[in-house]
């Protein structure tokens, strides 16, 4: 019988998280060509995004110099050293590697860039955690085939993986498909994750796609895309770990009335078990059917779809965790805000200055419910708090709210590894500030390291540590035995 304790296992992955699209920069630098995130202004907790097909002068595109890591990753890397990280997880650019997506060879100047950056990390001994699609899309794929909704981009991702997959065979051993797929069941969610063009006037709050038979084709190709992935990287290299990543929702009901616990059983699958059983499983489940059949919603298949998706499902599941929220039958409720999610507010839960509640037994609850159903390993690949630092005199930024948030979070993720739970990995999301993805914003920050850069764009890019980088080094050395 396994040994049930409160510790971290030796070994355990401890590092941070980040996106090309939202730290790199050097969005036209060296042959890359321009993402879906490259075509996303600016915006503010109160002010939406505006996707613009065609760039505007004078206007800030956030993703287009980000945080500048492309000419500073070596800074950023001691940095990570510094704090320990035993793992690194990081996006590669796709239209870096073929700046139309469709593109027959790949820019070897693109691939160029992620061999420094390989061979920096190995330099500190850290294990790159690599996301192959992270919501930047090459843009052409978009505008010339309406995005995922066309079977053809299907052969251009497994082209790119096929590219990413030989270069990086020896250097690369954690491979992640698609960031958040389940995004994808998600209206609005449709453009951040290279789908298709949204309905609407450009803005992206309300970029929409109403369709759901297009949205939930385009998954399709995903999760065919996903499954040639998993099968080729295993063919490549049989040491490869290739995982899945879901953004969970975790949603309670609201009352002990039945309609609302259902209603909470029912968004659990729809939103979060729908994309894992088909990556864990290879299959579509049974409450995703009986949805399909009763919204006419008419999944096109190819003969040997259903082969595919058994033979390329992934060792291990990953996710982002960072709230929760209520549901109810009843709509006269108060709303709050999540990751890419709206929910009802829970009365018991304090919330961010972003109101996304905060909710760490929420994260322990997640854990045992996602390994009591797929029992492989977990990574916690995000999970952090948002929030508006300030920088003293001294030039020390105190961020004691960080720390408190991330503390009580890990807490609860001890207490899932003593509920049986098979977690290998803890991946904070940010880990360096970065730009916002839901608004473009600086001053949203997660990082452990500061970033001298406003919401304008305005700012020298310098480097500074804060005092829960200090704390989360601590955090590393002792394995998560000192958190105070």
């Amino acid at each position: 019988m396994k040994n049930i304790t409160k510790e971290f296992p030796q070994g355990f992955l401890w590092g941070g998280a980040t996106a090309a699209n939202q730290f790199e920069g050097g969005y036209n630098v060296d042959g890359k060509g321009l993402s879906t995130a490259d075509v996303i202004t600016a915006g503010t907790h109160t002010t939406s995004r505006r996707i613009t097909p065609v760039l505007e002068e004078g206007v800030n595109y956030p993703s287009h110099e980000a945080i500048d890591f492309f000419h500073r990753y070596q800074e950023d890397i001691r940095l990570f050293a510094e704090m320990g990280f035993k793992v690194f997880r990081m996006s590669i650019a796709w239209s870096r590697i073929f700046p139309n997506g469709d593109d027959t060879e790949p820019n070897e100047q693109g691939l160029q860039f992620y061999d420094r950056v390989f061979a920096e990390l190995k330099k500190y001994n850290i294990e790159p955690l690599v996301t192959i699609s992270h919501y930047e899309a090459p843009f052409h794929l978009t505008q010339k085939y309406n995005g995922w909704s066309d079977r053809r981009v299907v052969d251009f991702y497994v082209r790119y993986c096929e590219v990413l997959f030989n270069r990086y065979k020896d250097v690369v051993k954690y491979w992640l498909t698609f960031n958040e797929i389940n995004i994808l069941t998600l209206s609005f969610g449709a453009f951040m994750a290279g789908a298709m063009m949204p309905e609407g006037n450009g803005e992206l709050a309300h970029a929409t796609v109403k369709d759901e038979q297009v949205l939930y084709q385009a998954l399709h190709h995903q999760f065919i895309a996903s499954a040639k992935a998993v099968k080729l990287g295993h063919e490549i290299n049989k040491d490869f770990k290739i995982g899945c990543m879901i953004a969970y929702m975790c949603s309670y009901p609201l009352t002990c009335h039945p309609d609302d616990l259902l209603l909470a059983q029912q968004k659990d699958n729809l939103s979060n078990f729908l994309c894992s059983d088909v990556q864990v499983r290879g299959a579509y489940p049974g409450f995703a059917k009986r949805y399909f059949k009763e919204n006419n919603i008419d999944i096109a298949m190819q003969e040997n779809d259903e082969n595919i998706l058994k033979e390329g499902c992934v060792d291990f599941y990953t996710f982002s965790y960072y709230s929760s929220t209520c549901v109810s039958a009843d709509p006269n409720q108060e709303k709050v805000g999540g990751n890419l999610s709206m929910g009802l507010k829970n009365p018991h839960l304090k919330a961010s200055a972003w109101d996304w509640q905060i909710d760490p037994q929420g994260l322990r609850w997640s854990l045992n419910n996602i390994y009591n159903r797929y029992e492989i390993p977990l990574m916690v690949v995000e999970n952090g708090l948002g929030a508006v630092d300030t920088v003293e005199e001294d030039g020390s930024i105190n961020d004691d709210y960080r720390i408190d948030y991330l503390k009580q979070h890990i807490e609860q993720m001890k207490e899932a590894i003593a509920d049986g739970v098979d977690l290998i990995g803890y991946t904070p999301w940010g880990c360096i500030d970065l730009v916002s993805a839901g608004t473009g914003e600086m001053k949203k920050r997660y990082g452990f390291i500061y970033v001298d850069k406003d919401n304008e764009g305005n700012g020298t890019l310098a480097r500074s540590r804060k005092k829960s980088f200090y704390w989360y080094k601590n955090v590393i050395e002792t394995n998560g035995e000192q958190l105070d």
